[in-house]
């Protein structure tokens, strides 16, 4: 009994105090604003689903992070089958829930779940084994050009399923652990040409329809930029492209510097805010908590993301390094383009923001990431955190 107690000192000891504070403070946070944003539709399983998937969530990060991360890495084609063949699931017995146009949701029968968010997780390990394989010739076309296939695959495997916004974070996630693993910035700057001659393939011979008119509404955004009243004069029911941004520009800005207060948002609490719970959860909080709420959010979203970094730096496994880099860059890219569909920055494209938006999976899945993250720090010397089982 005396040895088990030793072994939780030595876990706590060694744990990222930081990182789980933060995590936690933002989840609850998180749960506070889904309840507020759902409190006028007089049901609160979302909150109650958001909240059980929080702990749950902080559990299984608790219970990754004491395994060595070189466990997972190891054991990478399990992470392959356990993240792909749930998506392959969707094109056949997939279903859209209402509010959306892509059948990425597998129906459990008690609850619902998005594959491509565990998918995210997984990819991070085996692209992170990959990387570390093959680092010191990383920049030999031998090696680089099957390493940009398996970044390619889960790109245009969730492009097919028809969920462009996820697929642009897999294609940031891959640059940014390929630029972590030493990839020579010349073959970045081959991007470029390369981009601008596929650009319009893709949108002729590769988008569809509704993928194409998402592009197009970038028209509207610079337009609702340049005058932001335009889409007053717009019916809602003309489906014009920026006008649920517009009006959740109008709520942001009824929420002033200090807000409305919790549970008394008059667009948030009337269901004004289209999707105020999900992918415009920053408006609703920007309306009730007002503009110091809403860098109360970047605060601690911001804080996690560079304590993802720095645990990377903190790593002396090339492995760790890439993981850390791979969380970070999934958590920046959604915060960037959630946030900057909300300000009408950036078309709306369905990224929900990390740790706020409803949605058991996402926050579920994303606790698996910090869970890895945690395991780096854990891991991040040689010898191993129990130092009690070594004792005689």
């Amino acid at each position: 009994m005396k040895g088990f107690w030793a072994r939780i000192a030595d876990f706590i000891r060694e744990s990222d105090k930081l990182l789980l504070i933060l995590c936690i403070c933002t989840s609850l946070y998180g749960c506070a604003a889904v309840f507020s944003a759902t409190h006028y539709m007089e049901n609160i399983r979302s909150v109650i689903v958001q909240f059980m998937c929080f702990v749950a969530g902080l559990a299984a990060a608790l219970i990754i992070s004491a395994v060595d991360f070189s466990v997972f890495l190891k054991r990478w084609y399990v992470a392959a089958v356990l993240g792909v063949v749930p998506v392959i699931l969707t094109f056949f017995i997939g279903f859209a829930p209402e509010g959306t146009d892509d059948k990425a949701w597998l129906d459990l029968g008690i609850t619902t779940f998005q594959p491509a968010e565990l998918l995210k997780i997984c990819f991070i390990i085996t692209f992170s084994a990959h990387l570390s394989k093959i680092k010191p010739n990383i920049n030999k076309p031998k090696y680089l050009i099957p390493l940009c296939a398996h970044g390619a695959f889960p790109v245009l495997l969730i492009h097919l399923q028809g969920d462009d916004g996820t697929a642009v974070v897999f294609a940031v996630m891959v640059l940014f652990m390929m630029w972590a693993a030493g990839v020579s910035w010349k073959y970045f700057l081959a991007l470029v040409p390369i981009a601008a001659v596929a650009a319009p393939l893709v949108y002729f011979f590769i988008m569809n329809d509704d993928q194409r008119d998402r592009v197009k509404s970038m028209q509207g955004v610079i337009e609702a930029i340049i005058n932001p009243n335009a889409a007053a004069s717009h019916d809602p029911s003309e489906q014009w492209p920026t006008y649920q941004q517009w009006r959740g520009r109008t709520a942001l800005a009824n929420g002033g510097f200090f807000g409305q207060g919790f549970l008394n948002g008059d667009f948030t609490q009337n269901g004004i805010v289209p999707y105020g719970f999900n992918d415009f959860i920053f408006v609703s909080i920007g309306e009730e908590f007002g503009f110091l709420g809403c860098i109360a959010v970047v605060l601690l979203l911001g804080g996690i993301c560079l304590r993802c970094l720095r645990i990377a730096k903190l790593s002396t496994k090339d492995s760790g390094k890439f993981i850390c880099v791979g969380v970070f860059a999934m958590l920046f890219t959604q915060i960037v383009i959630n946030i900057g569909m909300c300000l009408s920055l950036l078309p709306v494209v369905g990224i929900t923001l990390p740790f706020f938006s409803a949605g058991g999976t996402s926050l579920l899945c994303l606790y698996l990431g910090i869970g890895l993250v945690l395991n780096v720090y854990m891991h991040r010397n040689s010898r191993t955190i129990y130092l009690h089982d070594n004792m005689k």
